[in-house]
């Protein structure tokens, strides 16, 4: 249940590079609310002396949220109202943000979005990668162990993939994408979205991985992974079939219920092979 009085918690996104992309619903917010809740308070200046907002600021991230966090709610409930910014993009999204909302719902404080601009989502319309359905990851864990982990649970994935990853950790991500999704897998490699020198490399993981080795990655990145193509998939499933006999195969759907002919149809299918074949095959085996 709302609190009557409470204050709103406002989550504003703010520009992922070109700062003309700011909404003017966040200027607004951002000159009218109580306070600015910012990841790193030096850098969200920057972006409020360029459109002359005085607002006053305290900062919220990571490292202070379990204090702050309470801290902020208790002005909400006195019917303050907390915009919340990230350094970049959509609050809420690989940052604390999410724990702070999780709060407001708690305690029965009020939050609404100021919707912008979100680097997975630009990453992705840019990737020139499959569109329709994707799997956002953020970013990758640093241990080496754990990395892996996340990603081998990611083989079989058959959604494009979206990764955030630092300069510093993206040839080793880039190595292990290569050692489980193959190096002629697709991808897109994009730094410095909505800048003067964003950079879009539509390529294999392999190559990929060949280039950023003797180019040194700079800036922040967005790895954009195509799924596991369903070409791909039909035809290790057709090779899994072949390891046993189509009287074999054909037995596996009999003792589903399926009559003699419906078992061939699903037996060809399976096979990528013409139903004619499985019954010459079938027959003569009887």
């Amino acid at each position: 249940m709302m609190q009557d009085m409470a204050g709103t918690l406002y989550l504003c996104a703010t520009p992922i590079g070109n700062l003309e992309d700011i909404t003017l619903r966040t200027l607004k917010l951002l000159e009218s609310v109580d306070v600015i809740a910012a990841e790193d308070t030096r850098n969200t200046l920057k972006l409020l002396n360029r459109f002359e907002i005085k607002t006053p600021m305290t900062s919220y991230h990571e490292h202070n949220k379990m204090g702050k966090g309470p801290f902020l709610i208790e002005k909400l409930l006195a019917g303050e109202s907390i915009a919340l910014v990230t350094d970049a993009g959509m609050p809420g999204i690989s940052d604390p943000g999410a724990d702070l909302v999780k709060l407001c719902y708690e305690a029965g404080v009020p939050v609404t979005v100021a919707p912008g601009a979100s680097a997975a989502v630009v990453a992705l319309v840019l990737s020139g990668l499959n569109t329709r359905r994707f799997v956002f990851e953020g970013f990758l864990p640093a241990d080496k162990k754990e990395r892996r982990m996340v990603l081998q649970t990611l083989e079989r994935e058959h959604r494009t993939m979206i990764f955030y990853e630092a300069p510093h950790r993206l040839l080793d991500t880039l190595e292990e994408l290569e050692g489980l999704f193959g190096a002629e897998r697709e991808s897109a490699a994009v730094r410095e979205l909505t800048k003067k020198f964003e950079e879009v490399r539509r390529d294999s993981v392999g190559n990929q991985r060949k280039y950023f080795t003797e180019n040194p990655p700079k800036g922040e990145f967005v790895l954009v992974i195509a799924g596991l193509s369903l070409e791909v998939q039909k035809k290790e499933a057709q090779a899994s079939w072949a390891e046993i006999s189509v009287g074999e195969h054909m037995q596996k759907y009999l003792q589903q219920g399926f009559n003699e002919k419906d078992a061939m149809k699903q037996v060809a299918k399976d096979r990528g092979v013409s139903k004619r074949d499985i019954y010459k095959d079938y027959k003569m085996n009887e």
